[in-house]
């Protein structure tokens, strides 16, 4: 295959990641739009093998095959048997693999290069090997705290903030040290700081912000990805990378925005955040619960309903349950919406995927800044399996976890239904005031368990 052939369906596979970006803007399309990046992928894929770089054909094909395979054996069960509650870990393992891939690639080559390595090459080189190993073991512990095997809470140490800035200053100055001397010993170094310096970077941030955390190494990942298609010469790798490392970019600030916070507050505010009470403390304060026959009951003599979504509805996969009575609703005649938080799950988007695949009409599904203006209208709003999007403390108290994230404004609807396994906090690990709140009714129980005794109830009436 010639050069400019070569180059031209280099371009194909270009387009079909921008139309896939575009595709994945909106819940109609995106389905569409990830079929056309997996085209876009396996074209770039397979070019290769029938690409001659300088009449020479491409080495260790049995190799690039045999780890392929590797690939594909272990990456679609993975992807088929995940559940949908696992699917933000999964994507930060995914991620942290794309930064550890393109990492090693660099470094490969670079040994391959020698002396004979240009310095923008080994510029280029060096800040491949710092922002993959980087978004590597962040991602690593992004994964390690979305799945429970390690504290959610935001970990602080002494000199904390000192000892991130000495390895951020050492990670620089051993990048220098490459550049200026072309050492592999001090390659190595700069990689294995890199990688101290990723898990450092995510530690100090609590549960409820490790989606903006996972969002903004995707970015680096897309970054990485650019500039180790500069020191392999592929214009390809350029335009992938840099498509990933900017839309991350975007999205990183758009989720900050809805967390109302900024990106340095978000990974380094725990250190300055004030030390909260102690939230192994069992409050005895008493609450309202109720049976599947009262919020039958509260829901059949309502005009208007709000149900809020979390990832308790995910954990339950009680999405067609919650449908069906939605639908219920409907058919007696009471309006019915989903308040849909920007980071409600633990991904963005992560609602919307699971409401879609119980054909929850996408028109139903209104965003936060239309949806809380009609919360004083609203009978009752039905909060199933969600916690933190709806907690007040974020307006109410200053220093907690979540304080200044804007939320769905819940508590000024006439009635509020909780749906909870038990009394524990959520994702923030905070107490809730408003399951205190005498408006409050607690229906306790798996979501969909009780979802289904609640539509029962309601099909009596």
């Amino acid at each position: 295959m010639s050069r400019d052939l070569y180059d031209l369906i280099g371009l194909l596979a270009a387009v079909c990641f921008i139309l896939a970006l575009k595709g994945l803007s909106s819940p109609k399309s995106a389905r569409r739009g990830n079929l056309i990046g997996a085209l876009g992928a396996t074209i770039a894929t397979v070019i290769v093998f029938f690409y001659a770089n300088n009449g020479q054909a491409l080495n260790n094909q049995t190799l690039i095959l045999a780890a392929i395979a590797f690939g594909v054996v272990v990456g679609v069960p993975a992807a088929r048997k995940v559940q949908m509650t696992q699917m933000p870990q999964l994507v930060a393992l995914f991620n942290g693999v794309g930064g550890g891939a393109a990492a090693l690639v660099a470094i490969v080559e670079y040994l391959k290069l020698g002396e004979s390595a240009s310095t923008a090459v080994v510029v280029a080189t060096v800040f491949t090997v710092i922002v993959g190993c980087i978004s590597f073991s962040g991602s690593i512990v992004t994964f390690l705290k979305l799945q429970e095997l390690m504290t959610t809470r935001p970990v602080v140490f002494p000199f904390g903030r000192q000892i991130i800035v000495l390895t951020l200053i050492g990670v620089v100055v051993s990048g220098g040290w490459v550049i200026n001397s072309g050492s592999t010993t001090a390659l190595l170094i700069n990689g294995l700081l890199s990688l101290l310096f990723g898990v450092l970077f995510v530690l100090p941030v609590g549960g409820a912000d490790v989606p903006i955390v996972i969002s903004l190494l995707n970015a680096f990942t897309g970054l990485t990805v650019a500039a180790s298609g500069y020191v392999l010469e592929t214009t390809l790798l350029i335009v992938a990378g840099t498509l990933v490392g900017a839309s991350g970019t975007i999205l990183t600030r758009l989720m900050a925005e809805a967390m109302g916070r900024s990106l340095f507050g978000t990974l380094f505010g725990a250190f300055t955040a004030k030390a909260s009470s102690d939230t192994n403390q069992v409050d005895t304060r008493p609450v309202k619960s109720g049976s599947a026959e009262d919020v039958a009951i509260l829901l059949n003599y309502a005009q208007r309903a709000v149900i809020v979504p979390g990832f308790g509805l995910a954990v339950a996969q009680a999405q067609h349950t919650v449908r069906e009575l939605a639908d219920l609703l409907a058919a007696k005649g009471v309006e019915v919406a989903y308040g849909i938080h920007p980071v409600a799950g633990r991904m963005p988007g992560h609602m919307n995927v699971l409401l879609a695949e119980a054909n929850v009409p996408y028109e139903q599904l209104v965003e936060m800044e239309e949806i809380n203006p009609t919360f004083p209208q609203t009978d009752v709003v039905l909060v199933v399996g969600a916690n933190d999007v709806v907690n007040p403390a974020a307006k109410t108290t200053p220093g907690c976890p979540i304080y200044g994230m804007p939320i769905l404004d819940v508590a000024l609807a006439a009635n509020v239904v909780f749906l909870k396994r038990s009394m524990r906090p959520g994702f923030a690990g905070i107490e809730n005031e408003l399951l205190y709140e005498p408006k409050t009714t607690l229906l306790f129980g798996d979501a969909k368990d009780s979802l289904t005794k609640v539509v029962g109830a309601l099909k009596k009436l």
